[in-house]
């Protein structure tokens, strides 16, 4: 969809047509805006503007000289802006075109609310807007406002995952999926910022842009700067949550090492003993203690072994208990070499 925003009658018209291109000057237009074009609206503009548009892999390439770069008819950027998808979002690449003559091409793949408020901000005050660098400069604060809200929802949801886990008293799989996902969101977040703050060092490095446009651009890479302070708070703040994540999850496995321990130390004298009379020797006494009472004949051996078995593992249990209980009544003493903050 191709959107022509005219300079006429001292306001800012929205059209549609790509014929006005034909017909109009660089006088005549402020911003175009490609919301994924066909290849007829791609030509038209590139014929207009005698500029080739920027293809989606250049647009999503890292390199310095693809986010910022200016040529001796004009200047193109290429960022990425997020799209919320309910907790998590997306990051879809946008690419800027600024002519000498300062004319404005936007061209992205998704709609976009960063867009939607520019034009709001285009049709209320259009005398602000003189310039399409100065449609330009509004994209960006709108975005980094944007960006602000998205680094106070992911705060938020860290906060709130702190709080559920000192609440809880085990951690499951899906407390680990949570922080891996804040996680990613944080880290793309934070990239995505420092991008914004590439393009602004290089925009206030330029000599093109109205002398009325760097003073906010010294705001604007403030703003940059507090909120990547703020997403490296929330990344360390999760490193933290993981840690004390992973230390429950290894109070539990101790507990539960803890609990067959204590259970394989009381069974061990009674698996002893049924080793014992376990083997098949050909001489074992106690297989011939039997006790004959009124025609029954009650094996002693077997009633034997059992008594022993429980009474070893109860002698077992009182042994563990008693020195659990001499081991909690012991005074504490302090020393006089003891630091008083201890103390």
């Amino acid at each position: 969809m191709l959107t022509i925003y005219l300079k006429q009658y001292n306001k800012i018209i929205r059209n549609a047509e790509p014929e006005l291109l034909d017909n109009l000057g660089y006088d005549d237009i402020l911003w175009i805006d490609l919301l994924s074009p066909t290849i007829k609206e791609q030509k038209a503009v590139e014929a207009f503007m005698e500029e080739s548009l920027q293809t989606r892999q250049q647009v999503e390439e890292i390199e310095s000289t693809s986010k910022y770069s200016e040529n001796e008819n004009s200047i193109i950027s290429n960022t990425n802006f997020f799209v919320p998808h309910g907790d998590s979002f997306s990051v879809e690449p946008v690419s800027f075109i600024l002519s000498n003559e300062g004319v404005l091409v936007s061209m992205r793949a998704a709609e976009s609310r960063t867009f939607r408020e520019a034009e709001k901000r285009l049709q209320m005050n259009y005398r602000g807007y003189s310039t399409g660098y100065h449609i330009f400069i509004s994209l960006l604060e709108v975005r980094i406002d944007f960006d602000a809200d998205l680094v106070e929802f992911v705060a938020k949801q860290v906060a709130a995952l702190s709080k559920d886990i000192n609440a809880e008293d085990s951690i499951d799989k899906t407390v680990i999926h949570r922080i891996n996902m804040l996680q990613e969101n944080t880290m793309v977040l934070r990239e995505n910022i420092f991008d914004r703050q590439r393009i602004l060092s290089n925009i206030l490095r330029s000599e093109r842009f109205p002398n009325d446009i760097y003073p906010r651009l010294q705001l604007m890479i403030k703003d940059v700067n507090s909120l990547i302070n703020h997403a490296d708070f929330s990344f360390q703040r999760l490193d933290y949550i993981q840690d004390s994540a992973l230390g429950l999850i290894n109070i539990e496995q101790n507990e539960i090492v803890k609990i067959f321990s204590v259970a394989a130390v009381i069974f061990l004298p009674a698996t002893l003993i049924a080793s014992i009379y376990g083997m098949n020797f050909q001489v074992m006494p106690e297989l011939n203690w039997v006790w004959e009472v009124g025609g029954y004949t009650i094996p002693l051996g077997y009633i034997f072994a059992i008594l022993l078995m429980v009474l070893f593992s109860g002698c077992t249990m009182l042994y563990f208990r008693y020195k659990k209980s001499s081991v909690t009544s012991l005074p504490v003493r302090f020393t006089s070499a003891t630091p008083i903050g201890i103390v």
